[in-house]
């Protein structure tokens, strides 16, 4: 006898707390979205499929299914999709074969969908059952309305993802957008270990990883946690990688966080954290319709009726150009004509590449198509901030202490990136020049390819900083380029409060970045949580929803702010 089959906590109307009404209700200024603490809880534990189901990377008649088993040596796994829950409408079924040659992960694309419909989903192995996903094959024809739960930055060490618990309870979402840092690739030495000690969240294995086994293992960690289970269940996966899905920014010819000497060969570890990226998630093969020319070409379009198309980008592995490190130059820029210089010659070299030209071209081919549909929206998964955000000068302003006083009030850590906080001010730097600020000619050139397509209207969905960020962004000649809505991280904290500097000033700096700034309209680094887009033909809007929490399951959801995106005079602006 086959086990019964448990209902999903998403799929129980009893379970979700949330509904459309309470959720519009809720305005920006920390409206609560549930009135008791929830508890991030995924599916029922499966001894045979421990990590659950996973569906993405849709057409408008196909969609990946994907599910892990723990089981030894080969292993032949039934499937199902129905049309109903209780799976009385059986729509398609058959076997799949895997075994430790793919870490016994299953991955397949079910084709014959209808546009737009829901489908659920299992898994058979022997007399196991697994848990049931819910997917989705993307929309066709009119469409009225879609809302789109932007995530980024899930790090197990640094607590709970209780924002994909959170999505997975939100009615709202349509689609999943997960704009990278999925996993991390530090040990037990590395960043936020401290936390994971305290709340029993250490990284497996317990050393950086850089070996195809090592990047499979951090992958089923990451995919044990209940809030993960429960999102990947619930809702279809729209994905793009950054940067710790291999190591700390890498480039088309290395990685800030890869040392040959110790750790090898560069092109081997990415071969084998893309391997292992492919294995662990629902995205199409190359191979496969509609999948790209390789793996490492990793960039999507998705069509969604007659109202948005969203691409996603590939910004690591296929063009980029090394990263600047400021360290080389924090002796050298003494005086503004040098630091002038610097921005022009250094950082903004013509040539200093992002994107790959073969994803130039499908943007390019992409937007023209959405435009000649009539599309009103574009959107782009973003991996990391494209808004110009040159520091202010923090200490000149009186927001911080001069952090190279003898008396200054920092120690250790925070003494550090109070030092380079401040020199960056000082000289008016970008923030992160591993970002599109550190790429200013490359960022010139995708505003400029397009205004030439007719898409200077753009809306950019943003991971990687662990901070919200609403931000009107414009050309180097002041034209309008679109809006940028940033995510904080699922559990990776902000910069400011990871720096050390205490709640007031990390407050206060987010305070003087939106008012000293001129593209960032809004931004705080205090929370985690996700931000959801909502679009309607007329207009769109970006609610930022916080955790409470991180370190332990028990949380609270809230709306911490929340903007109504217009269209005026042909560009887009924050009501």
């Amino acid at each position: 006898m086959q086990q019964e089959v448990a209902m999903p906590h998403f799929l129980k109307p009893s379970a979700f707390p949330v509904s459309r009404r309470a959720t519009l209700a809720g305005m920006a200024g920390g409206a609560m979205l549930s009135a008791l603490p929830l508890k991030a809880h995924a599916l029922p534990e499966n001894a045979s499929f421990r990590h659950s189901v996973a569906s993405g990377d849709p057409d408008h008649e196909s969609v990946v299914i994907w599910t892990r088993i723990t089981a030894e040596g080969p292993q032949e796994v039934r499937w199902q999709v129905a049309r109903d829950l209780d799976f009385t409408d059986v729509l398609q079924q058959g076997t799949a074969s895997t075994g430790p040659e793919r870490d016994h992960t299953v991955k397949l694309l079910v084709a014959g969908l209808e546009p737009g419909a829901t489908y659920y989903y299992r898994f058979i192995l022997g007399d196991a059952v697994s848990p049931i996903g819910r997917a989705r094959a993307l929309p066709a024809g009119s469409l009225e309305r879609l809302s789109i739960a932007l995530v980024s930055c899930s790090n197990y060490a640094f607590g709970y993802f209780n924002a994909y618990d959170a999505i997975a309870r939100d009615a709202e979402v349509d689609f999943v957008l997960h704009t990278g840092d999925y996993i991390y690739e530090y040990g037990h030495d590395g960043w936020g270990d401290d936390v994971a000690q305290a709340i029993g969240r250490r990284h497996e294995p317990a050393h950086e990883i850089v070996s195809l086994a090592d990047y499979r293992t951090r992958h089923a960690q990451y995919k044990t946690d209940y809030g993960s289970r429960a999102m990947h269940a619930a809702h279809t996966l729209l994905a793009c990688w950054d940067d710790h899905e291999s190591a700390n920014n890498p480039w088309k010819g290395g990685a800030q966080n890869h040392q040959p000497d110790s750790e090898g060969d560069w092109e081997a570890r990415r071969a084998a954290s893309i391997q292992a990226y492919f294995e662990w998630m629902p995205v199409r093969e190359p191979e496969w319709a509609g999948g790209p020319a390789s793996r490492m070409q990793f960039w999507r379009s998705y069509s969604f009726g007659d109202l948005a198309t969203l691409n996603t980008l590939e910004t690591r592995h296929t063009a980029r150009a090394e990263q600047i490190d400021y360290l080389e130059w924090s002796t050298r820029l003494t005086s503004p004509e040098e630091v002038a210089r610097f921005k022009a010659e250094v950082l903004g070299e013509e040539g200093r590449a992002m994107l790959a030209p073969e994803l130039e071209a499908e943007l390019d081919a992409s937007w023209r198509a959405s435009i000649a549909a009539g599309q009103p929206w574009r959107l782009i998964g973003n991996p990391m901030p494209i808004a110009k955000t040159d520091v202010p000068d923090v200490v000149g302003l009186g927001i911080m202490p001069d952090p190279f006083a003898e008396d200054a009030p920092f120690e250790g850590e925070a003494l550090s990136a109070a030092q380079a906080l401040g020199w960056k001010g000082k000289w008016n730097l970008p923030f992160y020049p591993d970002t599109w600020d550190g790429y200013p000619w490359a960022r010139e050139k995708l505003y400029r390819l397009s205004r030439e397509a007719g898409a200077g209207d753009l809306i950019f969905l943003t991971g990687d900083s662990h901070s919200f960020w609403a931000n009107q962004l414009a050309d180097d000649a002041g034209r309008p380029a679109g809006i940028e809505l940033g995510t904080a991280g699922v559990s990776s904290p902000g910069d400011f409060v990871a720096s050390g500097f205490g709640d007031a000033l990390s407050r206060q700096l987010d305070t003087v970045f939106a008012q000293h700034v001129p593209e960032v309209v809004w931004t705080d680094n205090m929370h985690q949580g996700y931000v959801r887009l909502d679009l309607t033909r007329e207009e769109g809007t970006a609610s930022f929803i916080t955790v409470d929490t991180v370190l332990t399951p028990q949380y609270r959801a809230a709306i911490g702010q929340r903007f109504t995106i217009r269209r005026e005079n042909g560009a887009l602006t924050f009501g």
